[in-house]
């Protein structure tokens, strides 16, 4: 059993330092608990894509004093443009500050945010770079930890697996899940930044290419550099392909070879901005549903436990928000670390049923493999825009941010009582909804 000393709840130990780990650590340091984190990469990746931060999610950063610094980094994307081979605009969606829309009101990059979360908790809670673990081994009173490269054995009250959806962690944790696992919506994608394109105006930019291909174009905080995103629809020989060539070198020329034909005037320059990248990465599409998130003293978080795909622009929302209620509930439930766990899982699984419910016709409608696919996809959106139908189609099928109550947690340190639960109490009093 894990041992701790007068002043601390307990030991937990977190894999992963992207979103989510950071998040949950704060909290249950916050709550009194003494926290390491550990992180295979050398350092906090500050690559990644531009990432949406919405209702619970900002009203958590809110209570961590981090919304000025948030607001300061973010990327100022004035909306979203779908452009053919000419540049030409074929439908506009501007930033909506009031309801649902392409482009979020609060829109960051992924490194950026991280961080962020990193230099905020860097002094609360214990950081290990260039480690992983190992072998996992539970006896009912909390978790024995083996690592990769040379952390000595730990015993620790709590292991929170946060490292991604490519979790090598949770299928040590869990090797008993079904292949199902992981689904691969048969799509790949692949991150970048380029030099900044001369036409980069603010706004981000959708063209589509036929056989399933599309290429998404957006600012970037430093005003220097455009950040791309290649996305193709997959049959199962290329699936294969991309799923073999993991050399960074490689993957390039592959997808190099997979775009060199696409009609857009930008196309050359952005696959030569490739080349040259330091940042370069490629994943497949893919959603992540676990029968079950947790053991007795073990328990996954945010994309290892329940990736929303990047398609959904939930992804940040549940991590931030399943890490802060995570924590409240192991707090809430002291000692008893099961019980935590299990109202974790009681409050947030309705709220990730709802996330990963993607638009119909998903990721195909928006990806035609022809140009009459892609011809109508545009007139379609341009019909949409004009009859500024954006805000009724994002509320009947994108999944509200704030679509779950934020508990009241108190905190050794702190107490913070969430915007939504304050609403729901005054409701109650006023005898309304119940």
């Amino acid at each position: 059993m894990a041992t701790s000393t007068p002043n601390q709840a307990g030991r937990i130990l977190i894999s992963g330092a992207g979103i989510a780990g950071p998040v949950a650590g704060y909290w249950l340091a916050q709550a009194g608990y003494s926290v390491t984190i550990v992180e295979h990469a050398p350092s906090i990746r500050t690559s990644g894509q531009s990432i949406d931060v919405r209702g619970h999610a900002l009203t958590v950063l809110q209570s961590m004093g981090l919304e000025e610094e948030v607001r300061s980094r973010t990327t100022h994307e004035k909306g979203l443009r779908f452009i053919d081979d000419h540049g030409t605009t074929k439908a506009e969606f501007p930033v909506d500050p009031d309801g649902p829309s392409f482009t979020a009101d609060i829109e960051i990059q992924r490194g950026d945010l991280a961080e962020i979360l990193y230099d905020a908790t860097r002094d609360k809670i214990e950081y290990i770079f260039n480690e992983s673990i190992s072998s996992i081994s539970e006896d009912g009173h909390g978790t024995t930890l083996e690592f990769t490269s040379g952390l000595q054995r730990r015993t620790v009250d709590l292991l929170v697996i946060a490292d991604g959806i490519s979790s090598r962690t949770r299928e040590i944790a869990f090797p008993d899940l079904p292949s199902s696992t992981v689904q691969n919506l048969g799509q790949w994608s692949a991150w970048f930044t380029i030099p900044r394109l001369q036409n980069d105006d603010g706004w981000a930019r959708w063209y589509n290419a036929p056989k399933g291909r599309m290429i998404l174009v957006r600012p970037d905080t430093s005003q220097q550099k455009s950040r791309v995103s290649l996305w193709i629809i997959t049959t199962s020989d290329l699936e294969s392909t991309l799923v073999k060539s993991q050399n960074t070198e490689n993957q390039k020329q592959l997808w190099t070879s997979l775009f060199t034909d696409a009609d857009w005037s930008e196309t050359p320059h952005i696959l030569q901005g490739m080349m040259s990248s330091s940042d370069f990465y490629a994943q497949k599409v893919a959603q992540v549903k676990m029968p079950r998130w947790s053991t007795s003293s073990t328990v996954a978080l945010g994309d290892a436990a329940y990736c929303p795909s990047p398609i959904s622009g939930m992804g940040t929302t549940l991590a931030i928000t399943g890490a802060y209620i995570l924590a409240g509930e192991i707090a809430r439930n002291r000692p008893d670390i099961p019980s935590g766990l299990a109202w974790y899982e009681t409050r947030m699984r309705p709220f990730v049923k709802t996330a990963q419910e993607l638009f119909p016709g998903t990721p195909w409608l928006a990806n035609p493999q022809t140009r009459l696919g892609i011809w109508l996809l545009h007139l379609l959106l341009a019909f949409v825009a004009w009859m500024d139908w954006a805000r009724v189609l994002g509320a009947r099928y994108s999944p509200a941010a704030d679509a779950i109550e934020l508990p009241e947690y108190a905190f050794s340190w702190g107490f913070f009582r969430g915007k939504t639960a304050t609403a729901t109490a005054r409701r109650r009093e006023e005898g309304v909804g119940t």
